[in-house]
């Protein structure tokens, strides 16, 4: 594909029998004008860490150019865009498509909860924390809710799982194949049914989700006898009135997860809180058991079923990032570079914000710079990982030491902080003017050991090789590449 870079607008020629093949209508109401590049499987699986005391997708495709629709909230990394695809009945869903800062790695479908919408805070949260992970995230309303149109009534488990393989299908057609799916409360378990017929999905991820969906039901139990007897009824559903129809209910009921749970082939994440007043946990236990490993489990204590708590779903989006790493093939990458010779580390930024994601192999790490200069303090800053260099050489280096010497080492622990001083005030440093980089490196050293292996242990200390490199000749050769 290819397409003006910066203008807004996107002369679209796509592929629609992908599509088409899933009964989905192929018309996009709004395509990006973003600089289209070949998607590169780099790693990204961020580390949340502290160093010192900084914290870390009518019948045809319409060939007429589009204007996008950009937004960018202020504030985030994220670049979101909203856009518009028609399901199997020929409606157009209201979604917004959220990509990182540059080309994404890798593609999620994002499902949100029973009567809930795209742009529930929590969802806003996870996608953000994603994208600064390098995934582009789709998030959309079914069919009825939200921006979507429909009648919400006349809309059921199935047609929400129809929903999300059309959307799919657009990921699919304008950018890439979506390799996760991640599905909150009711949308977990559609999610789970979806996989089956999204094939490029590779990883899968539930939020509260219930192991059967006729548990939605009890949301509304009390009007069970009248939408049996009149075969509607209006319910309220966190403060908003709802058409609930005897076909959804039915629907619900003939639903069974449990053979798609059990022969399911992508690798499984399940989030659930032990608080969850909505969801017990007892569902996600039944969908753990029930599941074939690779499946993973991670309890989200102290959370509700909405993860109201912005930490919360930040928390999710950085756990799913790193936990799909290992089985998303697209965010991983060889461990030698191509030509044989050493290994390169890049870090790329966009165009706003100081956020850089930084690959090395198949390890990701996310640089920033704090508040106080104008960065949002969403990574360590670049002298912060130059402590975090010296302070690990430092730790590996002595127990490697105390291993070959079979020293009673327990733990090391170091301490680094980085300053900038008068070069007057040093007076062992060879400058007379100006000022020089100081690191204090304050060590403590774990276990049943002498004061003479002590000793040793800090003189061994500034034998790391990093240490020897900061003090040693370096030469560093910068040369421009084409992109």
């Amino acid at each position: 594909m290819g397409g003006a870079s910066g203008g807004g607008l996107w002369p679209f020629r796509g592929r629609s029998s992908a599509l088409q093949r899933h009964g989905c209508n192929v018309v996009s109401e709004s395509l990006r004008g973003y600089r289209r590049q070949t998607l590169v499987p780099p790693p990204l699986r961020p580390v949340r860490w502290r160093v010192n005391q900084h914290h870390i997708f009518d019948q045809v495709w319409n060939s007429t150019p589009i204007q996008r629709q950009p937004l960018h909230p202020e504030g985030q990394l994220m670049r979101s865009e909203k856009i518009r695809f028609t399901n199997s009945a020929g409606l157009l869903l209201g979604a917004r498509l959220d990509l990182p800062p540059d080309k994404p790695h890798a593609f999620a479908l994002f499902a949100h909860c029973f009567t809930c919408s795209k742009d529930l805070k929590a969802v806003a949260h996870i996608s953000d924390a994603l994208t600064k992970h390098g995934i582009g995230v789709l998030r959309f309303d079914f069919t009825g809710l939200g921006e979507s149109e429909g009648d919400f009534a006349d809309t059921n488990f199935t047609t929400d799982v129809d929903d999300l393989v059309c959307a799919a299908g657009y990921l699919t057609e304008h950018d890439a194949a979506p390799s996760i799916l991640i599905g909150h409360s009711l949308g977990g378990a559609a999610v789970l049914e979806a996989a089956t017929r999204i094939k490029s999905a590779q990883a899968v991820v539930t939020i509260g989700a219930p192991a059967d969906p006729a548990h939605v039901t009890s949301l509304f139990a009390a009007a069970h006898d009248r939408i049996e007897s009149e075969g509607v009824s209006t319910v309220s559903l966190a403060g908003r009135p709802f058409k609930i129809k005897k076909q959804f209910v039915d629907n619900l009921r003939s639903q069974t997860l449990t053979r798609t749970i059990r022969d399911l082939t992508q690798a499984l994440l399940i989030f659930h809180s032990p608080q969850d007043e909505i969801v017990g946990l007892e569902h996600a236990t039944t969908i753990y058991t029930t599941a074939s490993h690779p499946k993973s489990f991670i309890s989200l204590d102290g959370a509700d079923h909405l993860l109201t708590n912005e930490d919360d779903a930040r928390y999710v989006g950085d756990l799913i990032a790193n936990w799909a790493d290992r089985y998303v093939d697209s965010l991983q990458a060889p461990a030698i570079d191509a030509d044989g010779g050493a290994q390169w580390l890049t870090a790329e930024i966009g165009r706003e914000g100081f956020g850089t994601q930084i690959r090395s192999g198949r390890h990701g790490l996310l640089a920033d710079e704090p508040i106080s200069v104008g960065g949002r303090d969403d990574g360590p800053s670049p002298y912060d990982f130059l402590n975090a260099a010296l302070g690990s050489c430092t730790a590996m280096t002595l127990r490697m030491y105390a291993d070959h010497k079979k020293w009673p080492l327990e733990g090391v622990e170091v301490r680094l902080r980085h300053d900038k001083i008068h070069a007057s005030d040093c007076a062992e440093c060879e400058s007379t003017t100006g000022k020089v980089d100081r690191i204090e490196r304050h060590l403590v050293l774990r276990g049943d050991l002498t004061d003479e292996q002590r000793s040793r242990l800090i003189e061994i200390a500034d034998r790391c090789p990093v240490h020897r490199t900061l003090h040693g000749e370096v030469q560093v050769l910068t040369q421009l590449q084409p992109e």
